[in-house]
Order: C-alpha cells, then structure tokens, then sequence
C-alpha cells in the first residue's frame, strides 16, 4: 500500500451545517498549572493488519513506557486499536478529510469536488499526484457527507476520539524543497493550483462581496477571499468537532507547521478551531530549515493558541537522518518552547523510544 502521507508530508447535518463560516466557539482555555505538566507523546500509525496479538501487546506496552498517552491510527484495525487501549493508550481514528480519493464517491458525486482557479477539477485532473481529491467546503452535501463518516467512526466503543487530516485546501504552494522534485517554481500562487473556484464558492462570497473572484485581476491578493476560504474549512471542522462532543470524544488535526504557513499555503486558520488539540507538522526539511526551526514554529504555534488548547509538534523522523542527537535536541526545542509533547511520524526504533521515555 502507498504511504499516502509521504507526499504531503514528504512534501505531508444537522444545525452547524447551516453555520455561517467563521462562527465559531474556542474551546475553554486550559487550566492554570502550578508546576510544569510531564510530557505525553503520541504517535502516527497505519496499522499493520498481520500484525500479531502478542507483538502488538508487547509493541504498545513499550509505547506507553516512552510516555505515549494517544495513537493515531490511519486505517480501522480493532486488534490494534483494543490493545493499545488495554496498554493505558488512546486509540484515535486518523480521518483524511477534505481529500477523499473515494472511487464510490468520484462516481456518485464528482461535482462535490474542489475546482481550480482554470476552472478543472479535483474530480477529473488532481494536482501534484493522482490521489489528490479534494472536496469542496461549500458544495451542498459534502458536510454531511463528513459528518455522517465521523459519527460511523466514533460510534465504535474502541475508538476514543477523531483525528482529522488533510482538513484544508490542496496546497497552492508546496514546502520549498519540494519544487525540484516536482518541477514547479511556485514563487508566486499559480492558478492550476488554486482552489476552489466552482460556482457555488464563487456565488456564495459574491452574496457577501458583490464580486466574482473570477473577475479578481489578482485574486491571490484579496484578504477577503482568503478569509472566505478559512471560514469555509473552519465550518467543517466545527461540524466535525460538534459531532465528537455528541459522542463525548476529543477531536484534534494534524495541520501545516505554523498559523502563518497553513494560512498562506493550505488556507488553515487553525488557532481558530474548536479542538481539543493540535499536531501541526514541523517537518524542517520540507522548509529547508535546521532543527533549531522546530522551537520557533512551537512558540509561534502556542503564542497564537493563547491557551486555547494544547499542541503536540509533529515530528517527521526521516528529516533527522538516524542522527539520536538531533532528535533529542528537536525533542527538548519542541518543550521548552510550549509544546505539550511531540506527536510523531517515522519508525519508532528502541533509540526514538528512550528520547522520549526521557521527558516523561
């Protein structure tokens, strides 16, 4: 099976469907601590379904020693999901949200799709790589569409709370180190990759601006366009987030590495959401930055949450090339900077295990 996250993170009904954009509660700030919290970790996973059941005991007995308190698990696996739970851990459903390569819905609803600013769509020419379909945010259907896939994946008592991903636009300009790899100078928003400009976006914004985006001779450059598209994603997320409190389950998303990047890029306003928590992706090496990058996007990241829940920095293992030491140090940068823990994506080899057994 295709690590489906590799590319982008090697590159990685009911009333609120009515909601208005932007419309949304915070979640209730954290309690105040008297003494610093110890870290608990957590982990990205794609269940491997041959997997026995006294390897997997032994694997989670050892997750829950490192401090890992919360795994995110891509596909359903029941056997994966029990018995992490019965090692002390959290087993949360890992939901690819907005891009939803689904040949059942592709047939049965292709205009449900998101459409780029040349006007094709998710549906019949993804950008970047095949599987890239992205649905739009405002297509009449599609939040219940989600809403209806969450309520099945929470309604299961093994699963304790929703995790959602690729819960954004598709990226109208990739990581830098990106571009070589796939020929593209994206130094300015170029229009194929720009979404979403299919009528009912166009005439819902045009209600409230008087203008076609269309008719925009630099569209890229509208703040209220852009704003219109925040709004769009945090109304499903507010959805989605409605029906895990229905459920009494937390909710949280793996989202781009600072409120300024996932703005500018993937049009996320995610300090704006209704989560119980936030792993943004600090994946240095798609941004050509060092280690040390990894402290400056978590305090970005948690100045701008002023509280409002908490943040586990994503770590994406490749980047620190087998090297413990750095590891460690993007570890200590990522806490010492505000981040409740690290939430990572890579192998978790006995070494990974005891950096983070040493931070709890």
């Amino acid at each position: 099976m295709m690590d489906k996250r590799h590319f982008i993170k090697s590159l990685g009904v009911g009333s609120l469907a009515l909601m208005e954009p932007g419309l949304v509660a915070k979640s209730a700030a954290l309690p105040e601590q008297t003494e610093p919290a110890k870290a608990q970790h957590r982990v990205w996973i794609n269940p491997n379904h041959k997997d026995t059941a006294a390897e997997l005991k032994q694997r989670y007995a050892g997750y829950k020693q490192a401090g890992i308190g919360v795994i995110y698990f891509e596909e359903d696996s029941p056997p994966h999901f029990k018995t992490a739970k019965e090692a002390g851990i959290e087993a949360h459903r890992w939901f690819w949200t907005m891009n939803r390569n689904d040949k059942e819905l592709l047939a049965k609803h292709p205009e449900w799709f998101s459409q780029n600013r040349k006007g094709d769509s998710c549906a019949t020419k993804p950008p970047y790589v095949d599987y890239y379909r992205f649905l739009c945010p405002n297509k009449p259907g599609v939040v219940a569409h989600l809403r209806e896939q969450a309520e099945r994946i929470l309604s299961k008592d093994y699963v304790d709370g929703l995790h959602l991903d690729y819960i954004r636009f598709v990226d109208v300009i990739l990581p830098v180190n990106l571009w070589a790899k796939y020929g593209i100078d994206q130094s300015k928003e170029l229009p194929e990759y720009d979404f979403c400009y299919c009528s009912d976006c166009r005439d819902k914004y045009k209600k409230s601006y008087s203008t076609d985006p269309l008719e925009m001779a630099h569209p890229d450059q509208i703040p209220s366009w852009r704003r219109f598209r925040y709004n769009s994603i945090t109304n499903v997320v507010s959805n989605m987030a409605e029906v895990a409190r229905q459920h009494k389950k937390p909710i949280t998303a793996a989202v781009f590495p600072t409120p300024e990047i996932a703005k500018r890029i993937v049009r996320q306003d995610w300090v704006n959401w209704p989560l119980n928590a936030v792993c943004p992706m600090i994946y240095h090496g798609f941004y050509k930055e060092g280690v040390q990058w990894i402290g400056d996007a978590v305090a970005e990241g948690v100045k701008a949450l002023h509280g409002s829940f908490p943040l586990y920095a994503g770590l994406f293992l490749p980047d620190f090339d087998g090297d413990a030491a750095q590891i460690r140090k993007g570890v200590q940068l990522a806490l010492e900077n505000g981040a409740a823990g690290v939430s990572v994506f890579g192998t978790l080899t006995p070494e990974v295990l005891g950096i983070l057994k040493e931070t709890v």
